[in-house]
């Protein structure tokens, strides 16, 4: 009947029964499904991006009522309710898991968060919204320019496939640079929508409330010479997601289980897949390096020249690192393992197997 189904929709029934994990493993099934027709349909594109989407906005509300943050009120509801009451009550999950401006792109937010501003009066909106807005219109025409600058540039070099010895350094930094260019113009985009529909970073935070996360941290992704600093800083809302969904629920090796999981969870391409992993062993290693070089550099000179070398290794291995994963083919992953490129990752990896022995005989 029409009574048990909306029953079945309650959200004790809906997200109290099942585990985070069970809700991952089926959406994370649908999107490797819709990830492998993606290259025969181009409108999969969407649906894969808004479906991805939604797999945070699930397990996020999974992950708050298994952890008590989010009540349950279907207890107060009789087992004779009307199909009207079991409506009311499972609203306010379905609005929070298909909030039209989220599905497109943004920060995730909690459901908490989006309670609040759902019932927020007017008061807390700004008078200075229109500014805010005007000034992220001039940032993302400010970074589609520099994209088109940038495009040109990489249109008129060689390619990964035509480049020779150290040529391949500057064609991998200036195509990475392409790709983190569009990246930031997404994501302000993205935040703009947000911040008109109501849930942007301005608008007043209550007591109590999570801080809204931007995904575009621009300033911090570009001064940063740790490694680990930009994993974190990256897309941040999903950098969250996955510590909390993975990395906090993982006993053993749970920085590779997280990075793995984001594998599988953007597609499991070969490049996806070695670019993850070597982001990965990357980060590991920036542990040890930082750790130990902040143990004996004690001079200021020393200390900006250390930086300023370990500023320029970070980008060049994240521009490796994001030209894995966008390439995705095989051939291509390849060319860029075979050329010189490879020599960046291979530095921390090499002081990462000289450190971790270190530390065991230490011990």
């Amino acid at each position: 009947s029409k009574v048990g189904f909306f029953r079945g929709l309650s959200p004790g029934l809906a997200v109290a029964s099942f585990s985070p994990c069970v809700l991952m493993v089926f959406t994370v099934c649908s999107c490797s499904v819709f990830m492998f027709f993606k290259k025969f349909f181009c409108r999969f594109c969407v649906t894969l991006s808004s479906l991805m989407l939604l797999t945070q906005r699930v397990t996020s509300l999974s992950l708050d009522v298994c952890e008590g943050k989010v009540e349950i009120a279907s207890g107060i509801i009789r087992s004779r309710s009307s199909l009207s009451e079991h409506v009311c009550m499972a609203l306010p999950y379905f609005s929070y898991l298909l909030f039209f401006p989220a599905l497109l792109g943004g920060s995730l937010c909690s459901f908490q968060q989006f309670q609040a501003r759902v019932q927020g009066s007017s008061g807390l909106y700004p008078r200075h919204s229109f500014w805010t807005l005007s000034w992220r219109g001039l940032q993302i025409l400010g970074l589609e320019c520099l994209n088109v600058a940038v495009s040109r540039v990489v249109g008129a070099g060689v390619g990964l496939t035509d480049c020779q010895r150290f040529e391949c350094i500057y064609v991998m930094w200036t195509t990475a640079g392409l790709f983190k260019l569009t990246y930031y113009s997404q994501w302000i985009l993205d935040d703009s929508l947000l911040h008109a529909a109501g849930f942007g970073s301005e608008f007043g935070q209550r007591s109590g409330e999570k801080e809204y996360v931007p995904d575009a941290d621009i300033w911090t992704l570009e001064r940063t010479h740790r490694i680990s600093v930009f994993a974190r800083k990256w897309n941040q809302s999903t950098a969250q997601w996955l510590r909390r969904l993975v990395f906090q629920n993982s006993r053993a090796w749970p920085l590779f289980q997280t990075f793995a999981f984001s594998a599988w969870w953007h597609g499991l391409h070969p490049g996806q897949v070695f670019g993850f992993l070597c982001w990965a062993v990357m980060v590991e290693a920036d542990y040890l390096i930082h750790s130990f070089a902040n143990g004996f550099i004690r001079s200021w000179p020393m200390r900006l020249f250390y930086r300023t070398l370990t500023w320029a290794h970070t980008q060049l291995i994240i521009a490796y690192i994001m030209l894995a994963v966008e390439v995705r083919s095989l051939s291509s992953l390849w060319l860029l393992c075979n050329s010189y490129n490879s020599v960046f990752p291979m530095v921390y990896c090499i002081l990462l197997l000289l450190l971790v022995k270190r530390k065991h005989k230490c011990n």
